[in-house]
C-alpha cells in the first residue's frame, strides 16, 4: 500500500497503555482516600456505588461527554454532597484521582516504537481521555497534545481530527491516525479524510461496513517497522 504520510496522530488509552488497570487503581485509591478523609462518603458510596453514580452522571450530562474531567468532578461532588461531606474535599479528592490516572504502564512495545516513529515523523496525541503526557513522562515524544476537552468535541467528530491537521499544517490525507477503537479512532479518522491505522492488539474482527482501516497491526512496533520500510522506499524513489 502506497500513500504519503507526513505526520502521525496517536490515541493514548488502550493504544499506548491499557486503561483497565488504571481505572481499577483509581477506584481503589479514591475509596481509600475517602475512608480516611470522609468516612461517611466512603461508607455511603463504596466502589460499586460510586461507579453507579459515575454512570448516572454520564447519562445525565451528554453535553459533557467530551470532558471526562468535568464528569469526574461532578461524580465526586455528588458523592460528597449526598453524604454531607465538606465540599472543600472536592479538589484534593480530584487530585487523588488525577495522580492515579496519570500513573500509566505502557504496553511493552509502546515506548521504543513511539521513539522510533517520533524520530521519523511529527507525532501528536489525539485523545478523548484526560491523561496529561507531561505527568505521564511521555510528552517529549509529541509535538503537541489535543484533547476533546480542550477542543470542545470528541472523536469520532471530524472537527477534532481536522483541528489536529491544522495544527500540524498538513492536509488530512497526509496524516495517519493510529488508535485502538474501531469507531472513535479508525472510522472517525477515515471519515474525516485522514489515513487510518487500527492498532488491534486483541485480534478483534472489523465490524464497520462503510470504512476500513488503511493499515492494521497488533503492535506499535509493527507500525514503526512499516513506516521505516515505507519512508525508506519513498526516500529512495525521491532520490
Amino acid at each position: 500500500m502506497n500513500f504519503d504520510i507526513r505526520a502521525v496522530t496517536l490515541d493514548l488509552d488502550d493504544t499506548l497503555w491499557p486503561f483497565a488497570p488504571i481505572g481499577a487503581r483509581i477506584e481503589q485509591a479514591l475509596h481509600a482516600w475517602l475512608e480516611t478523609h470522609s468516612p461517611a462518603t466512603a461508607q455511603q458510596f463504596p466502589i460499586e456505588a460510586m461507579r453507579q453514580v459515575r454512570e448516572r452522571v454520564f447519562a445525565d450530562n451528554p453535553h459533557l461527554l467530551h470532558d471526562l474531567s468535568a464528569m469526574r468532578r461532578l461524580t465526586l461532588e455528588h458523592a460528597l454532597r449526598e453524604s454531607g461531606a465538606d465540599l472543600a474535599l472536592l479538589d484534593p479528592a480530584y487530585e487523588v484521582f488525577y495522580a492515579e490516572r496519570n500513573r500509566v504502564e505502557c504496553y511493552p512495545d509502546a515506548v521504543h516504537a513511539l521513539e522510533r516513529i517520533a524520530a521519523r515523523l511529527p507525532v501528536a496525541a489525539l485523545t478523548n481521555g484526560n491523561a496529561d503526557l507531561a505527568r505521564c513522562g511521555l510528552d517529549q515524544h509529541f509535538v503537541f497534545q489535543l484533547g476533546s476537552r480542550e477542543h470542545g468535541a470528541a472523536k469520532p467528530q471530524a472537527s477534532i481530527f481536522h483541528a489536529a491537521c491544522t495544527q500540524l499544517a498538513l492536509p488530512p490525507a497526509q496524516v495517519l491516525h493510529v488508535g485502538d477503537h474501531m469507531l472513535m479512532d479508525v472510522a472517525g479518522a477515515a471519515r474525516a479524510g485522514l489515513r487510518a491505522c487500527w492498532l488491534n492488539r486483541i485480534g478483534a474482527q472489523w465490524a464497520i461496513d462503510d470504512v476500513r482501516p488503511d493499515l492494521e497491526f497488533t503492535t506499535l512496533t509493527a507500525l514503526a517497522d512499516w513506516l521505516d520500510a515505507h519512508l525508506d522506499t519513498k526516500d529512495t524513489a525521491a532520490a
